[in-house]
């Protein structure tokens, strides 16, 4: 398949208001064909979710989840445009069904790449770059290795770009702009905590002796 070119990614992104990588993505899907391409983020409800994402997004709900056993509980707030749509069913099952993956994520601290402060990606290249199955490599090799690993780690940490735990066809951040595109307005996952029984009673015991 011919390389997708920088223009012709932005040339749909112009068309459908979706992200870049989810443009390329589509690109490469569609073998580099422009209404295929088109067709596919419609698909996924990216190509209409991508025209609202500048829309201020203030009203919405603060779900909750318990797991059972009460051992795992998890609080988020999620924005929408008006309260009208904070009150349909829809929104209402997107704010539960984000709490339960958060409550079944335990390796995830934040709700997208952006969030991730950039110490922690230089700290992870750091380790990575150190690592004995890299030693003789040239530089160019090793650095898109380390790039590579990089990107995996830190897309284990963010909230949305975790497989849906209930259709692992689709992250969670697909989920987000199905609903998007299904209520007609923007939506955001703002932040979220997760408790867990007995988190950091230890260390706070040794601290104190």
């Amino acid at each position: 398949m011919a390389e997708i070119s920088a223009k012709v990614v932005k040339e749909l992104r112009d068309k459908t208001g979706a992200g870049m990588m989810k443009c390329k993505e589509a690109l490469k899907e569609a073998n580099g064909d422009m209404n295929k391409a088109i067709e596919w983020l419609r698909q996924k409800g990216i190509a209409k979710a991508g025209k609202m994402e500048g829309r201020k997004a203030s009203e919405g709900l603060v779900g909750s989840y318990i797991h059972t056993g009460g051992r795992v509980g998890v609080l988020v707030e999620i924005n929408c445009e008006t309260d009208f749509v904070a009150r349909r069913e829809e929104f209402q099952a997107l704010v539960r069904n984000i709490a339960m993956q958060i409550a079944a994520c335990p390796n995830v601290e934040y709700v997208s790449l952006e969030d991730i402060p950039s110490e922690i990606a230089e700290r992870e290249k750091s380790i990575e770059m150190k690592r004995d199955d890299l030693a003789g490599k040239p530089d160019n090799v090793k650095e898109k290795i380390v790039q590579g690993r990089i990107d995996k780690r830190l897309k284990e940490l963010t909230l949305m770009d975790q497989p849906y735990i209930r259709d692992q066809n689709i992250t969670v951040e697909e989920l987000v702009k199905q609903t998007i595109a299904l209520l007609g307005e923007n939506m955001k996952v703002r932040r979220f905590s997760r408790f867990v029984l007995g988190e950091g009673i230890e260390s706070e015991e040794e601290s104190a002796e």
